[in-house]
């Protein structure tokens, strides 16, 4: 692997050294892109992790699933910092990191958006093309599982940082970790169906599919940044919210991943709620403020997946 931070990676310890300097490097330069890089750094070492004790159904295949995922988000810093072009739902996250505007949960859920509902089902069919991609299945929803459980504890840490983001909770009337429950729920759904998209077709033929894709990933950026009536809570959280960029970074490298065990009968329980033919929607309490931010009316699709 070369010595620059932002280039393809060849292996998941190659991915986890990119990653160590990609914040290390956002660190240094106070970014708010390092809020999300850290998040990931740590999600990427709990999958190594995983694979490494034969957690998933196909270690070797989730190695290069953990792999051309990252890649994507790599790729994207690397155009980013060369003055390339990334695509336009992660120059979105990019774009919103230079703005003072949007609270912390904002940044991460601009790159979450980018990095699931665009980058994830393209790396699916890129490690499962045509009919193997079905295989792939259980473990994809492994992965999406480990990021939603990562994000459902970094609340906490949010906390920390935005003393007030409870004040969204008012005004939606839910919990944020509900909204980060619909939310990845909503992207994992999304980021399979696009897989199943792109899976049969030749490579050369996905470059349509893609572009349109990244559009309306890129469209649903802009509702993130700009949800409607949730926007005066923001103003709220805001004024309350650290400013401390290299602070911030560090209380979200604090992040600790799930236990194994733990997690496996979290998502157990999670799978029958899901499944629960008494239930007409996911599993919350009520649509959260994320439903808004994240669909505005399910944009992407999801009823009937």
């Amino acid at each position: 692997m070369s010595t620059d931070d932002d280039v393809v990676a060849g292996t998941l310890q190659e991915v986890m050294d990119a990653l160590e300097a990609v914040v290390d490097r956002f660190l240094q330069d106070a970014s708010r892109l390092g809020y999300f890089a850290a998040l990931y750094r740590t999600v990427t070492s709990k999958v190594a992790q995983g694979i490494a004790e034969g957690f998933f159904d196909d270690g070797e295949r989730m190695q290069r699933l953990g792999v051309s995922f990252a890649n994507r988000y790599l790729t994207a810093l690397h155009a980013l910092r060369t003055g390339g072009r990334p695509s336009r739902s992660w120059q979105a996250a990019f774009d919103a990191a230079s703005r003072p505007a949007p609270i912390v949960l904002q940044h991460l859920l601009l790159a979450v958006n980018a990095h699931i509902n665009l980058d994830l089902g393209i790396a699916a069919a890129e490690v499962a093309p045509g009919d193997t991609l079905p295989a792939l299945r259980r473990d994809f929803d492994r992965i999406n599982e480990t990021l939603a459980s990562m994000l459902r504890q970094v609340q906490r840490q949010i906390g920390e940082i935005s003393p007030w983001v409870g004040l969204l909770d008012l005004l939606g009337g839910s919990h944020d970790d509900e909204i980060v429950r619909f939310s990845v729920e909503v992207a994992r759904t999304q980021a399979w169906r696009f897989a199943v998209e792109l899976a049969p077709l030749a490579r050369d033929d996905w470059s349509g599919p893609i572009g349109a894709r990244d559009a309306t990933v890129a469209r649903l950026a802009r509702v993130l940044l700009r949800p409607g009536l949730l926007t005066v809570g923001l103003w709220g959280v805001r004024a309350r919210e650290s400013r401390d960029v290299r602070r911030n970074i560090r209380v979200l490298s604090r992040v600790q991943p799930p236990i194994w065990q733990s997690w496996t009968r979290a998502c157990a329980r999670n799978r029958h709620a899901i499944n629960d033919p008494r239930r007409s929607r996911p599993p919350v309490a009520a649509v959260p403020p994320g439903a808004l931010w994240w669909s505005a009316a399910d944009p992407l699709g999801t009823t009937g997946s």
